[in-house]
């Protein structure tokens, strides 16, 4: 099964909330708390909290390059779907299938280059609405030639509609499910911090 993943920290992001008066929960007065950025790379999907630069407000939706410092101060941490807000969530979604048609090329590889995981489950299985029929098609299709385009792909598969929906499902329930069995398009979630051990009264 192809790897998907840029081998890379992420250097580009997408802004999915932008919270100018930080979270909510944080128990300190509005006018002491500092701008938050909520984002997603674009290499790996790796969810972000970051700081603005002083002055700058990000808008939805912007492609900020996480280098250059000149609209992100700095990157925080990183975060899990949990913790976006709901407008992010909102957000995420459209963002993500954004990004895949932006770099058709490097998602068309995974219908070209998917193999078996299992001796009953093929990597293809794993995109949300292929089953085995859509399976049988899109190798039986490949064999003939690889696939140029995600429009290339839905013109010789038939029934195979907007595969860069499919794709970017996928990518939204790897981020969702940090158990999720098979990990095609993200990053591996980051390990949780061991609980703290309890003094005994």
């Amino acid at each position: 099964m192809p790897d998907s993943r840029p081998p890379r920290r992420e250097t580009v992001a997408r802004i999915l909330d932008y919270l100018p008066y930080g979270h909510v929960s944080e128990a300190i007065t509005s006018y002491q708390k500092r701008p938050l950025v909520q984002a997603v790379g674009e290499g790996n999907f790796v969810l972000m909290e970051m700081t603005p630069k002083e002055g700058v407000v990000p808008t939805v939706g912007q492609r900020v390059n996480l280098t250059a410092r000149d609209v992100i101060e700095r990157v925080n941490r990183r975060i899990t779907y949990g913790d976006l807000t709901n407008s992010a969530k909102l957000e995420l979604g459209y963002e993500i299938q954004k990004i895949v048609l932006d770099n058709e090329d490097r998602f068309i590889r995974y219908f070209n280059e998917a193999g078996p995981i299992t001796t009953r489950m093929h990597g293809l299985e794993l995109l949300p609405g292929i089953g085995k029929k859509l399976m049988w098609a899109i190798l039986n299709e490949r064999k003939k030639g690889p696939f140029r385009s995600f429009k290339d792909l839905s013109e010789r598969v038939k029934g195979l509609h907007n595969p860069e929906k499919l794709i970017a499902k996928r990518i939204e329930e790897e981020l969702m499910d940090d158990r999720i069995k098979y990990r095609v398009f993200t990053a591996e979630p980051k390990e949780p911090r061991p609980a703290e051990t309890r003094r005994r009264p």
